[in-house]
């Protein structure tokens, strides 16, 4: 057999393997990330039920974010995505078997502490554009330009935007053709 013919044997079986293997996994991510997959596991139920009933299902715009959306970095950043969402998978596999009980505060402060606020910016982009809200945008700005050794975060100030526990559905009113929770977003 020539060398040209054992490459493109070479490449034939390459694509025979491949294809089936990026398939199963693109599969197996897209199916594990949904909010259904995520309430599958009963220890991350009611944080599934208190996000139901936050501003982040429930807005005048009709805009879902789900788990991933806060919870894991952009997509576009690929490895990086992959390896976060596959550590965060055998994070909570190893919690469910080995932990006697799900402790909530702690899992929630853990979340709260590895924010970074570009997974709030993915959505939340002009957050320094609100004319009638002029203190929202200076506090805005000292979040986005913030000065060396003085970093803040999102959720420092919202906090309590969505894994709350509410006895009902709280629709928004509707407050102007453009303003989405006081978030103005284009």
């Amino acid at each position: 057999m020539k060398t040209y013919q054992k490459r493109a044997l070479l490449v034939i079986v390459g694509i025979i393997i491949a294809f089936p293997l990026f398939s199963i996994t693109y599969y197996t991510m897209v199916r594990t990330s949904t909010p259904q997959f995520c309430a599958s596991c009963h220890e991350i139920q009611p944080a599934v039920s208190t996000w139901r009933t936050s501003s982040h299902v429930n807005n005048r715009r009709g805009f879902v974010a789900d788990c991933m959306d806060c919870h894991l970095p952009a997509p576009q950043d690929m490895a990086n995505f992959f390896f976060t969402k596959t550590l965060h998978g055998v994070k909570d596999v190893v919690a469910h078997f080995v932990q006697n009980e799900y402790n909530r505060s702690e899992s929630r402060a853990a979340a709260y502490a590895s924010f970074k606020n570009e997974q709030c910016q993915k959505c939340h982009r002009n957050i320094l554009y609100m004319p009638d809200k002029r203190g929202a945008m200076l506090a805005h700005r000292s979040v986005v330009y913030a000065r060396s050794g003085y970093e803040k975060k999102c959720v420092d100030c919202h906090r309590n935007l969505v894994h709350n526990f509410v006895q009902q559905y709280q629709y928004p009113q509707s407050r102007g053709p453009y303003r989405c929770e006081g978030i103005y977003r284009f």
